[in-house]
């Protein structure tokens, strides 16, 4: 562990000098608030906010109302002048923001940002430099935008040991499932309207692909289990798949379909912690809370040993509710700017393995089609036995040319339940498999 030094306090009054990286959609909103609260900001912190200097990529885009003295595109020389005390990054992408974002904590300035990828990536890195500095490196909204999350997981819940978080990290995804339910339409059409109402990219592979969301998984469970967790860590899945009859079967099922990141303590028969990092689409009981999460929301569950359940609910994503969880960072660095001392910071001490993702439980909903015959439903039940794997429910249809049988397994190991499906594809007796869901809550 770095050694954490201690940096005294500017003093009750003191100006804090701030540098925005990044003037987009978050970066714009994060100055008007800036200067239209100013004097609230101040009265929280001790002291006034001044926005010193901002870096953006274009120099020659038209930016009303910002003073084009403050802009500049050399945004490391920005974080290295004297005058500038806290960064806030904005800016988005791993390397260079990583490259800015390291210059600035070497340089001794505290550093907020909404960067999710590169907190998932470096930061160990980030981290380790932070301390050296003894500054803050703060991220409430690089998870969840204005959900706060992050916060209790590194200051709330410090004193407790929590088991698991599960939830709904991506409100593209979310969009596009609630409308595939509530409208019956296909994830073409509602990837295609999302789109055009902007929650999706150009390039929308970060979010359907679930690599979004699997960077919010590393550091929550980072975060959760005091363990470094990195985005290759985390098993992903996206959503590009499911269809129109995995909706209709989840109706069957009384349960919705949603891209969830799950994050387990898991224990071994001998007593052995490991953590577990997923991110997949899967079936949740109409029951369940986060079955009602519509639109572009958000909700984390978490689940700790003395507080018991907790559910965060709210908009994880858009220019006004990430602007929030940055400023409610930018208002806690600044006062220790000003009154001195530190934020928690990275905390890894438990440094638990990462398990298999094989090895981890879960329950499959298997959706197939079988020959109309005496003995299917035995030799179908046979391949699931012989992989361990027992049998919740089983319910059987019949169509003009077979039957659908529609299996939903007891909890199992992730390499069985693969097994059993991989030779359910080989026995003669079933058709086709049209669809294999995890089922969670």
């Amino acid at each position: 562990m770095t050694e954490q030094k201690f940096k005294p306090g500017k003093g009750i009054g003191q100006t804090v000098g701030v540098a925005l990286l990044g003037m987009g959609t978050v970066g714009a909103e994060v100055l008007r608030l800036l200067e239209e609260r100013s004097d609230e900001f101040a009265s929280r912190i001790g002291g006034p906010l001044e926005v010193r200097g901002i870096a953006v990529s274009n120099l020659s885009k038209p930016r009303p109302g910002v003073d084009p003295e403050k802009l500049t595109d050399d945004a490391l020389s920005l974080v290295a002048r004297d005058d500038i005390d806290l960064v806030i990054e904005v800016i988005g992408g791993i390397d260079y923001p990583r490259e800015v974002v390291l210059a600035a904590l070497r340089a001794g300035k505290s550093v907020v940002t909404a960067n999710k990828a590169l907190i998932a990536a470096h930061a160990d890195e980030l981290s380790a430099a932070a301390d050296e500095s003894g500054v803050d490196l703060f991220f409430e909204a690089a998870v969840a935008a204005a959900i706060p999350v992050v916060g209790p997981l590194r200051r709330s819940l410090a004193g407790d040991k929590v088991n698991q978080v599960m939830g709904i990290v991506n409100g593209t995804t979310n969009f596009i499932l609630d409308a595939m339910y509530t409208r019956g339409a296909s994830y073409d059409e509602m990837l295609a309207e999302a789109t055009e109402l902007g929650y999706a990219e150009a390039d929308p592979s970060a979010d359907v692909d679930g690599f979004d969301a699997a960077s919010k998984a590393a550091i929550l469970a980072s975060l959760a289990f005091h363990t470094r967790v990195s985005g290759e860590d985390v098993h992903t899945e996206g959503i590009r798949d499911i269809t129109v009859a995995d909706i209709e079967a989840a109706k069957a099922a009384n349960s919705t379909i949603k891209l969830l990141a799950i994050c387990e303590r898991l224990v071994d028969e001998e007593g052995k912690e490991s953590v577990s990092a997923s991110v997949y689409p899967a079936l949740i009981p109409s029951s369940h809370p986060l079955s009602s999460v519509s639109e572009s929301y958000n909700a984390v569950f978490v689940e700790a040993e003395s507080a018991g359940r907790l559910m965060f609910y709210g908009n994880g994503a858009g220019g006004g509710p990430t602007a929030s969880a940055v400023l409610g960072d930018v208002v806690a660095v600044a006062r220790n700017i000003v009154l001195g001392g530190r934020g928690p910071g990275e905390s890894t001490y438990a440094s638990l393995p990462i398990a298999n993702f094989g090895d981890v439980s879960t329950r499959y909903h298997v959706d197939m089609q079988v020959d109309d015959r005496l003995g299917v439903l035995a030799e179908v039940a046979s391949v699931f036995s012989e992989q361990g794997v027992s049998l919740k429910t089983v319910r059987q249809e019949g169509l003009n040319d077979g039957a659908r049988l529609v299996v939903i397994t007891h909890s199992a190991k992730e390499k069985n339940l693969e097994d059993t499906v991989a030779k359910l594809k080989d026995l003669d007796a079933v058709k086709a498999i049209d669809s294999v869901i995890r089922m969670e809550g």
